[in-house]
């Protein structure tokens, strides 16, 4: 298992009673005397992985306490909002090869508000993007996004309920960056007054509420897409899973290997085959791939602008990327 071993769990903490539950009740697996290596990994909450000793089976348990402190109510609605999210995305039948989304198994709210989940091998998409830049790879790219399309067309196309996309939600969206962004000292009022207009003129062009709501990921960034053999992809971190235009997730995957290509090679445009591949991939999984790739194409930049406008808030951004980051951003938008 990937990540750093730290020890394993003690037979008198609370946790190894949990992981004996886990492995004996949801996944069928019994051992007399089962032992659980733990595993540090990364992640935006306290992650880690388990490893039965004897069995070699193995698990993912992300602790949403440590986040909310002393909001245990909160941390434990937001551990039980993710739990319910893998149970609806897999009742359209997303289980198993090529599309699989991985399987939550327990939920304790008194030992700091744990999910477990099933652990699914693969390599990261981040990864795959990682080898384009550094080793020239791109042939392994481009068959990463071909699948990841694949996957997100199938989640997409399963779940369209026939209701109309609002926007505003993604308007909504882009200014919650700004206050953020204006918070950090990354814009001033300049940035924040000409965004916001641009985003008023996407907002008048009809393209932008034509779609139908689908169940967006929520964050399909590089680190929560896993690849198997041939076209397999599994889907893990579904936190921010919502209903909302197919535009969300795809833009972010195509702002995200912008944004990999303007941090490793200082050239955006460098991305462009790999977001014109994933697109032309993604568009064939309609009866019409032409107007499928004119329709997301033309509603693509509004989209990865948002992405971008999302990383350059963060503080491990470098003060002057972050402002390359929004000047980028600023570009796709004036995009008409």
């Amino acid at each position: 298992m990937d990540g750093r071993f730290v020890g394993y769990v003690s037979r008198h903490d609370r946790m190894h009673g949990f992981l004996c539950r886990v492995l004996a009740e949801p996944m069928g697996v019994h051992q007399a005397h089962p032992a659980f290596r733990a595993f540090r990994l990364s992640g935006s909450n306290e992650v880690y992985g388990y490893e039965e000793k004897f069995s070699d089976t193995k698990l993912i348990c992300k602790f949403f306490g440590p986040r909310f402190g002393r909001d245990r109510d909160r941390a434990a609605w937001t551990a039980a909002r993710e739990y319910g999210s893998y149970q609806t995305l897999r009742r359209y039948a997303l289980v198993g090869s090529p599309h699989h989304v991985i399987r939550p198994l327990a939920f304790d709210r008194d030992i700091n508000c744990v999910l477990a989940l099933e652990y699914y091998g693969g390599e990261l998409l981040s990864d795959a993007i990682s080898r384009a830049i550094r080793d020239g790879d791109t042939g392994h790219l481009f068959w990463r996004l071909t699948a990841l399309a694949y996957y997100l067309a199938t989640q997409h196309n399963r779940t369209v309920d026939g209701t109309a996309v609002d926007f505003t939600a993604d308007c909504s969206y882009l200014d919650v960056q700004l206050r953020i962004l204006r918070d950090v000292g990354r814009i001033g009022q300049w940035d924040t007054d000409e965004l916001r207009w641009l985003c008023g003129l996407w907002a008048d062009r009809p393209r932008m509420w034509e779609d139908q709501q689908v169940w967006l990921h929520g964050d399909a960034t590089p680190a929560n897409f896993l690849f198997g053999g041939g076209l397999d992809v599994g889907a893990i971190d579904l936190e921010r899973m919502k209903r909302g235009d197919r535009m969300f997730d795809v833009g972010r995957v195509a702002g995200e290997l912008q944004h990999a290509y303007m941090q490793g090679t200082h050239d955006p445009y460098r991305a462009e085959p790999f977001i014109g591949h994933f697109l032309w991939e993604y568009s064939c999984h309609f009866p019409d791939r032409d107007a499928a790739f004119a329709s997301i194409s033309r509603r693509l930049p509004y989209y990865m602008a948002l992405n971008l406008l999302r990383v350059a808030r963060n503080d491990y951004i470098p003060r002057d990327y972050g402002g390359r980051l929004v000047a980028q951003a600023k570009e796709l938008l004036r995009a008409s």
